[in-house]
């Protein structure tokens, strides 16, 4: 058997997990989708992992400059800091993560991922250990959302013995990070305890105001394991706060090239206020020593009020078009009356149970199971009303909520899977997949804020069985060839009514690796989506394309097709080890018929998909400890809306940008390290989203400096 078959084999169990001792299952924590880098280059469908030494080594805290370096993933930053992420994958785009599942140790995190799976919440980025990106037929494992990948947040695993660490993080603008953690193994039993403190001081300038446009995070985490001689029980709990001077509206295009840091006074009230608890359980059994069981329970509670201008982009639009009536509202030159500040109020409630077993037949390595889900979102959103006088906000009333600020939608998710990895021959690896998505959601919207009236109703159900298959054929110990093809789904959330029918999708992939001599890798990879009724997912802050802020907007049939390619390699020069990892990816994504219901046509650009994306990390690592990396990532120019490509203006699209980071670690003694990072080098700032309000920019120019011990 060749080399890279047996390595195939070991791989197989990422998809269906080979079978362990309870001892060896108690230690496979936190819960993987892949496993680790060298894992994801032999899956039988596509994935990447950004692995611990990674998220060490560049230090951010911005889960967007993370994603920048895997294939195949876009992102539209919105405030420069990565607290509201806007991901995408391939042929899911990037609003407010919508179209693609996100899960924490393997448990869905949305704050609710079936009614409304737009990501408000999402984990802190400093005390995640490593991040799983799976894409491809393999992905219908794993759900709701099945058409572009799946992106596993790996939490800091329970160390094997007594063991404490700490990192702290300051930059010239005051801002300051604290990470800790501290956590022991006795016998059976084993636990840590975390917390990730964040102090943000912002880098925008609010006119006419002292408050900043920074936030504060607050993050627990508390884990126990136990394990006998046949199962592990682990329960893991979080509690988080935010605080953050967060608002929608961006600037004009003239104000952005005059000072992109700039923020309207209009906005100098608007701020975020959100808390997240959750609590999972994981029970691992070994009925045989060919059946092992994992059974998943969890709850999640999400509760937010962002408290901001409501309709802000009005006023960006028209002074964009030359009104100086617009202008002046917004410099505050100009009185205006009847201003609305929404209470964006709304209470999440996510849980389920899922049970999946694991049947090793030789050969054939099986998974199936099944997952009952609930989740509910509760909107009630007054607004006060403010008149702006002299450049001043002054309250005048508040309006109860009614419509759809005060709605009640659910969903009831049913979801059934069977996984075959099959061994076929020393150099053929195929892998079955057959996933069944039930969904039923509803809406009952409130006409009084007693909601003794009901103004309307919704409700939908859908079902859809999802087929996939995939390989991997190794014509040599070098050289790997993998494809294969899978139905995508995207469920419609609560506010669908009861004749729309889900997106769903045909997925291809085809590909090659070559593993050269040394850390040679060599990864490129094609891919295609066909949709025969694509959709967007509508909200405030990333609005359709059509406008709408709430439910779905069906922009007819499209297609999405790129190239993926990944390099990596490590050189040796004397003292210096110098690894290098490149990323590129293509896409072109578009409607593909004239579409008279939704008004676009043949040959318009599906928004939020960028033509180009390109990462280059490389690293001079010396035998004495003193490290230095350079990040540089690229990103093309996006539509803002679909069709952005045929109304000849630049203001209904993102501007290309590139940036370089560079991170010099240094070890004072043994236990303790000493860092310098300086992100956006060149300090190049760019419009990388219009949304929801008006141009944005990136981070500017951010000098930080920290120290990690550990004992």
């Amino acid at each position: 058997m060749h080399k890279r078959s047996l390595v195939s084999l070991a791989v197989a169990g990422c998809l269906a997990p080979t079978f362990v001792s309870a001892e060896e299952a108690a230690a496979l924590e936190p819960i993987s989708i892949i496993g680790d880098s060298e894992d994801a280059r032999q899956l039988p469908g596509s994935g990447y992992v950004v692995d611990s030494e990674q998220l060490d080594t560049e230090g951010t805290t911005d889960i967007h400059q993370v994603l920048k370096t895997v294939p195949g993933v876009y992102v539209r930053e919105e405030e420069g800091e990565g607290l509201r992420p806007n991901i995408g994958i391939r042929a899911a785009t990037a609003g407010r993560s919508s179209k693609v599942t996100l899960m924490e140790d393997g448990v869905l995190i949305a704050p609710a991922p079936y009614s409304n799976p737009a990501a408000y919440y999402f984990p802190t980025t400093a005390r995640i250990s490593s991040i799983e990106v799976l894409k491809g037929a393999p992905l219908l494992r794993h759900g709701p959302q099945t058409t572009g990948g799946v992106i596993n947040l790996q939490s800091t695993p329970i160390p094997t013995e007594k063991k404490t660490y700490t990192e702290f993080v300051t930059d010239e603008r005051g801002s300051t990070d604290l990470h800790a953690w501290h956590g022991d193994s006795s016998g059976d039993w084993s636990w840590l305890v975390e917390t990730a403190q964040r102090d943000g001081a912002g880098f925008k300038d609010i006119d006419r105001s002292n408050r900043d446009t920074g936030f504060e995070i607050q993050d627990y985490v508390g884990k126990v394991r136990w394990q006998g001689d046949r199962q592990s029980v682990r329960v893991k709990m979080q509690y988080s706060e935010e605080t953050s001077n967060a608002s929608y509206l961006g600037l004009t295009d003239d104000d952005f090239d005059n000072n992109p840091n700039r923020r309207y006074g209009l906005s100098s009230i608007d701020q975020m206020n959100n808390k997240h608890w959750g609590i999972d359980l994981t029970h691992v059994f070994e009925l045989t020593d060919a059946v092992q069981t994992t059974t998943k329970l969890y709850h999640n509670d999400f509760e937010r009020n962002w408290f901001k201008l409501d309709g802000g982009g009005q006023y960006v639009d028209a002074a964009n078009a030359g009104n100086a009536n617009a202008q002046g509202i917004l410099d505050g030159t100009v009185d205006e009356t009847g201003l609305e500040y929404k209470n964006n109020n709304r209470a999440y409630e996510s849980e389920g149970v899922e049970v999946n077993f694991d049947i090793d037949l030789g050969d054939h390595q099986l998974q199936t199971g099944f997952r009952y889900h609930e989740d509910q979102m509760d909107r009630f959103q007054p607004v006060d009303v403010y008149d702006q006088v002299n450049g001043s906000l002054v309250f005048q009333s508040t309006n109860a909520p009614t419509g759809s600020n005060n709605r009640f939608e659910t969903a009831e998710a049913r979801s059934l899977w069977l996984i075959d990895s099959w061994q076929a021959t020393a150099d053929l690896n195929v892998n079955l997949a057959l996933r069944h998505e039930d969904v039923e959601t509803s809406r009952v919207q409130y006409a009084d804020a007693s909601r003794n009236s009901v103004d309307e109703t919704r409700s939908n159900d859908s079902s859809e069985w999802l087929p996939g298959a995939s390989f991997t054929y190794d014509i040599s110990n070098q050289w790997q060839v993998l494809g294969g093809v899978h139905r995508g789904f995207a469920p419609l959330g609560g506010g669908a009514s009861r004749n729309e029918e889900p997106e769903t999708s045909n997925n291809w992939e085809f590909g090659g690796r070559y593993y050269g001599p040394g850390n040679l890798f060599v990864e490129a990879i094609g891919f295609y989506s066909d949709f025969s009724d694509k959709t967007e997912n509508c909200s405030v802050g990333s609005p359709c394309s059509n406008g709408a802020t709430s439910g779905t907007f069906k922009t007819g049939e499209a297609e999405v097709q790129g190239l993926e390619f990944q390099l990596g390699n490590r050189f040796s020069k004397g003292d210096f080890q110098i690894p290098v990892d490149v990323t590129y990816t293509y896409t072109e994504g578009e409607i593909s018929e004239d579409n008279a219901a939704s008004g676009l046509n043949n040959g318009d650009q599906l928004r939020d998909i960028p033509e180009n994306q390109f990462s280059l990390r490389a690293g001079l690592e010396h035998a004495g400890g003193w490290d230095n990396y350079a990040i540089v990532k690229y990103i093309d120019e996006m539509c803002v809306s679909t069709g952005c490509n045929k109304t000849g203006t630049d203001l209904d699209e993102t501007e290309s940008l590139t940036v370089v980071d560079f991170v010099s670690r240094y070890p004072l003694r043994k236990e303790t390290n000493a860092f310098l990072r300086i992100e956006n080098v060149f300090d190049e700032q760019r419009i990388v989203s219009r949304l929801p309000d008006g141009a944005r920019p990136n981070k500017p120019l951010t000098v930080s400096v920290g120290l990690t011990h550990e004992f």
